[in-house]
């Protein structure tokens, strides 16, 4: 695992220029919940195929970090999740930052992998990338900020650390199984359902 940086509510100008020479990022976040406008963002964990991996706490009250919004924000660099709906939203709601331009492997793999109904992050590193992923402190308290564990940093790292490699497999097999353009479609779609999801609607598609 590659080593990390800690920063407080933002990451720092030098880190942000090292960021925005890149064609992607991978981004994770780390919250008290998963209702975006109830639960509290505690971390965000950003990494690039050079492995800088910054892990960003966010403390109470906080409701701007202005360079990890220019960077979330850059149109020039793709920022990749595993399940990008909610990362985004929980950035939009307590940030208010809108990310763009998006790439969610959860999607890309259920596109692209229907040979298997398993696409949660550890599945895809296993078969991708060869690799077994702890998932031990995923449930855990991640609000006490100042105060998380070498573990829990451990697990933030490793869930980013991987994903650039997982978005470039899995763009080449969206590429091969004619898909690619119908994920980029998905993907353009996020901000809107996160948008949606802000508001309170459920499923406004269904019947």
């Amino acid at each position: 695992m590659p080593a990390f940086k800690i920063f407080d509510n933002d990451i720092d100008f030098e880190t942000l220029q090292e960021y925005l020479s890149c064609e992607a990022i991978a981004v994770d976040t780390e919250t008290m919940g998963l209702i975006p406008r109830r639960d509290r963002l505690c971390l965000i964990q950003i990494c690039n195929d050079a492995e800088i991996v910054s892990l960003v706490r966010i403390g109470l009250g906080i409701k701007e970090s202005p360079n990890l919004k220019y960077l979330m924000e850059s149109p020039e660099i793709t920022k990749v999740f595993h399940f990008a709906r909610f990362d985004v939203a929980m950035m939009e709601a307590h940030l208010g930052i809108a990310t763009h331009p998006i790439f969610c492997t959860k999607i890309a793999s259920k596109l692209a992998r229907t040979y298997t109904d398993k696409h949660g992050l550890k599945e895809l590193v296993r078969e991708l990338e060869k690799v077994e992923l702890d998932k031990t402190s995923q449930s855990s308290d991640w609000g006490n900020v100042q105060a998380l564990s070498e573990d829990q940093l451990k697990y933030a790292a490793n869930d980013v650390c991987y994903l650039l490699p997982v978005y470039r497999k899995l763009i080449d097999m969206l590429i091969r199984e004619n898909r690619y353009e119908l994920a980029k479609a998905c993907f353009a779609h996020i901000p809107t359902i996160v948008y949606l999801d802000l508001l309170g609607y459920a499923d406004v598609f269904a019947h």
